[in-house]
């Protein structure tokens, strides 16, 4: 079995009094999901700024992102900050802008995607007990599409693919629903490479949790992650970072 570890190879790009905006590397959890000793983002900023906590700051991640996503988080220090943050994401002040690479060309150049999301379990059986769907019960969900580049590949070791195009594709989320981004993209049959939920099979994910990466998921998936990237996160008026393609990433695109 072949478990995907996760690197705490993250990078701090810049760093104030109040906040720190960090690159996370993939499959780096966030937020602990169990007691169960799990490296993750929260826990090692914790470590990273004990003199500060102990001072009276604290840790509070603004933007959550999902543990195979890498990319942008931003963190606040102390709680004005976090306070501060969670207002400008209320007043949708706060922007963010995501790659992602997708199987297929879409016809399109740019579109928006309108669609309510909701829990699938809630309406329908569902294996996966956090994986959404479009439903008109569900919350309102607006993401904005711009093909960056279309391109060609072949599969590791020179194997035919069922589809060998794809596109690396500019996603803008107007609002903040959970695997938002992923679920709009699959409903427009454009699912993101990596996927183990939202892409060719969901029983692929319950095959990974079950017996780790294998090659038979590398045939189907291609890569070991979805590949998903949080590439810009703004404050209006005020700042705007960056952050390029990780080297997973843009080995694939070539």
């Amino acid at each position: 079995m072949h478990v995907l570890a996760p690197s705490l190879d993250f990078r701090m790009i810049d760093e104030t009094d109040d906040y720190v905006i960090v690159d996370k590397p993939p499959f780096l959890l966030i937020h602990p999901t169990k007691p169960d000793g799990t490296p993750t983002l929260w826990k090692e900023l914790r470590d990273l700024f004990a003199f500060e906590i102990a001072s009276g700051g604290q840790v509070s991640i603004v933007n959550r992102l999902d543990r195979e996503t890498s990319g942008l988080v931003l963190v606040a220090k102390t709680a004005a900050a976090a306070r501060r943050f969670g207002l400008l994401m209320q007043r949708h002040q706060l922007h963010k802008e995501y790659l992602a690479i997708v199987w297929g060309w879409p016809e399109w150049e740019t579109k928006i995607v309108d669609a309510p999301l909701d829990r699938q379990g809630k309406h329908q059986h569902s294996a996966i007990w956090l994986k959404q769907m479009i439903h008109p019960a569900g919350a309102q969900a607006q993401t904005e599409f711009h093909i960056k580049r279309r391109f060609t590949r072949g599969a590791p070791g020179g194997r035919a693919l069922p589809i060998d195009k794809f596109s690396l594709i500019r996603a803008i989320p107007r609002t903040g629903r959970t695997h938002q981004i992923r679920v709009h993209l699959s409903s427009i049959g454009h699912p993101i490479v990596g996927d183990k939920i939202y892409g060719p099979d969901e029983q692929l994910y319950l095959r990974f949790i079950e017996t780790g990466w294998t090659p038979e998921l590398e045939q189907r998936l291609l890569l070991p992650r979805h590949a998903l990237h949080s590439a810009k996160l703004a404050l209006e008026g005020e700042r705007e970072w960056n952050s390029a393609l990780p080297p997973d990433l843009a080995e694939f695109i070539g």
